[in-house]
């Protein structure tokens, strides 16, 4: 495996500039941003699209820092019941796949997307409960009427460019635990896998080394972040929380830097389990800490995680 960055922590630096200090820091493979939520700071799909020039730019680069690109990543949401985000994220994403395969890139990193509760609906709707029945009416519309039919014809896409789709399980969208991960792999075909994002699973109740044992070789790429439960909050109001990220003292949980919510020894059993299941490719991390700086944030999970995957040996190992 190889540890990475999701390079947009440094947005505001150039894309040399970024390259240049996350190398120096140790991190051999980054992830960069091409558009969705999160923006494009680094690369621009249109701009660099068709251009030998700039192609050529951009591999130079990290061929002098010593650096690959573990995915180009788009997360929005082309099911949006709103046209105009549709249709803008949707052409993030095949601008992405397009953008993947002129670099070489295997892998393009989103989220599976979340539709209305009907054709006129203005916003996504993401369900929690099957009742009253109208809940569970609408996940069944939902996948049968737009999730399967758009991932299915994405897995014809991505095939096509011999580029592989990693879809994040994300709370507020359709595929946001294991079970739904699968359905969708299953749907899509081999060129759509995951982006594994313990962070996510941590905070629903999830154990994610029984997730990854369960998704196995379908998980393409890792996000490396962590998540804080807070007891007594949590006791009080669950884990549904609507709360601001910033109102970390009101919040049942939030997000923290790898080992700032859960120690090494859990860090280490997802790491052998990732290794257990076949996975060699990036530890990219994440940063949504908002106790501290990104330079903070990201120095630490860079020692933290270095010494387990140093230490961490190669061989396989199994739970009952």
């Amino acid at each position: 495996m190889k540890l990475g960055v999701f390079l947009t922590l440094f947005r505001r630096h150039s894309l040399e500039d970024a390259l240049a200090y996350v190398s120096k820091q140790g991190i051999q493979t980054v992830e960069i941003a091409t558009g969705g939520y999160v923006g494009n700071h680094h690369l621009r799909p249109s701009e660099v699209l068709g251009n030998p020039k700039e192609i050529e730019r951009i591999k130079k680069l990290l061929e002098r820092y010593q650096l690959t690109i573990s995915a180009l990543s788009c997360h929005g949401n082309p099911l949006h019941p709103n046209p105009e985000v549709a249709e803008q994220h949707q052409r993030d994403f095949e601008q992405t796949i397009l953008l993947a395969e002129e670099l070489g890139v295997e892998t393009v990193v989103n989220f599976s997307g979340c539709p209305g509760e009907s054709e006129t609906s203005q916003r996504p709707v993401w369900v929690t409960c099957p009742w009253p029945n109208d809940f569970s009416e609408i996940v069944a519309w939902q996948w049968e009427e737009k999730v399967l039919p758009y991932w299915e014809r994405m897995g014809r896409l991505f095939r096509d460019h011999g580029v592989k789709a990693a879809v994040e399980p994300h709370p507020g969208f359709v595929v946001y635990n294991t079970e739904t991960a699968l359905r969708l792999c299953k749907a899509a075909g081999e060129q759509v896998g995951i982006n594994f994002d313990p962070s996510h699973m941590f905070w629903q109740g999830m154990d994610p080394v029984a997730s990854i044992l369960a998704l196995q070789r379908r998980i393409y790429h890792f996000h490396a972040k962590d998540t804080a439960i807070y007891p007594y909050n949590n006791a009080l109001n669950g884990v549904l929380d609507t709360k601001s990220y910033k109102d970390v003292r009101q919040r049942s949980w939030t997000f923290r830097t790898v080992g700032y919510g859960h120690g090494t020894e859990v860090w280490k059993d997802i790491v052998s389990a990732l290794r257990t299941v076949g996975y060699d490719g990036a530890v990219s991390i994440e940063h949504e800490d908002g106790l501290m700086s990104v330079q903070e944030g990201f120095t630490k999970a860079v020692r933290f995680l270095q010494e387990i995957l140093i230490t961490e040996t190669s061989g396989e190992m199994y739970w009952a």
